[in-house]
């Protein structure tokens, strides 16, 4: 009953800008971390920008400096701003949240594409 919706892909010039949106639906009683990961077509899916509960946050060293994750608690939403992409963004970009419904457990989205033109 709790669902994950990735929006916010496309197709962008090399330089551009996206923000992706991860918004949760359904019987929600708290959601604590929440984490972006990416795969590009034959590759592993990597973590990519991680929030806790309390809004601290990590990522990792190929998107610092360029990705924001945060989140609205009130919209039990999390997005992802990602400033200068570059050809190598290129992935489906998935959600991945720890959401307490009648237990406590990992939801992924159905992801979103991203696709950046050089």
């Amino acid at each position: 009953q709790v669902q994950l919706v990735e929006s916010g892909g496309g197709l962008v010039q090399a330089g551009g800008s996206l923000r992706l949106s991860c918004v949760a639906s359904g019987s929600i009683l708290r959601i604590d971390a929440v984490r972006w990961f990416r795969q590009a077509p034959g590759k592993q899916r990597d973590l990519v920008a991680f929030i806790n509960s309390g809004g601290a946050t990590n990522y990792a060293e190929f998107v610092k400096g360029r990705f924001t994750i945060y989140r609205d608690n009130n919209a039990n939403a999390v997005y992802l701003q990602m400033n200068s992409l570059t050809p190598e963004d290129t992935a489906v970009y998935y959600c991945n949240a720890d959401i307490l419904s009648s237990g406590l457990r990992a939801y992924w989205g159905q992801g979103t594409q991203v696709t950046v033109s050089s």
